[in-house]
């Protein structure tokens, strides 16, 4: 069994981080076929796809290249794109599934900017990203609000 410590970070937001004294080490990072590897000092080699880190998904691979792994070894930090990535992220299983309407949506129309999107409703573009290559599932609301915002973008061109 693991043991764990709450930390009480510095930060601003007063946040207590759970912990892991013996959590694993990146010790080695390569991309190869859509997704991004890590090998750690416990020998475990973790994999996931490029679509689960929107940034590094659309990074070039000269930006992907240029990271830098942090001191305590638990975390990847690509300063080009402002990218963090903790070794946990890679414990995550979930893969791509874009068999679902915001998929289908954004890939039918591919003029839409997911950036403005994601602004308009109010959310991150990472997580509309995430949405979009579904590898997070929106709730009922949260899908109902992404699409009526894009019926209202068409409502407005279509005023033009």
């Amino acid at each position: 069994m693991l043991s764990c410590n709450i930390v009480r970070t510095s930060s601003s937001l007063g946040m207590n981080i759970l912990t892991n004294s013996r959590m694993e080490k990146i010790i080695k990072v390569w991309f190869d076929k859509g997704r991004i590897f890590i090998k750690t000092d416990q020998g475990n080699t973790y994999s996931r796809p490029l679509e689960a880190f929107p940034l590094l998904f659309e990074a070039t691979e000269q930006q992907r290249a240029r990271y830098e792994i942090g001191l305590e070894g638990d975390d990847l930090h690509w300063d080009d794109i402002d990218e963090d990535i903790h070794i946990s992220s890679f414990y995550e299983t979930a893969e791509p599934d874009t068999n679902n309407v915001i998929a289908h949506v954004f890939k039918r129309f591919p003029q839409l900017n997911v950036s403005e999107v994601a602004r308009t409703i109010g959310i991150n573009k990472s997580l509309l990203s995430r949405y979009i290559y579904g590898i997070k599932k929106p709730s009922e609301k949260r899908t109902n609000q992404i699409l009526e915002t894009v019926r209202q973008l068409g409502r407005e061109m279509a005023a033009i």
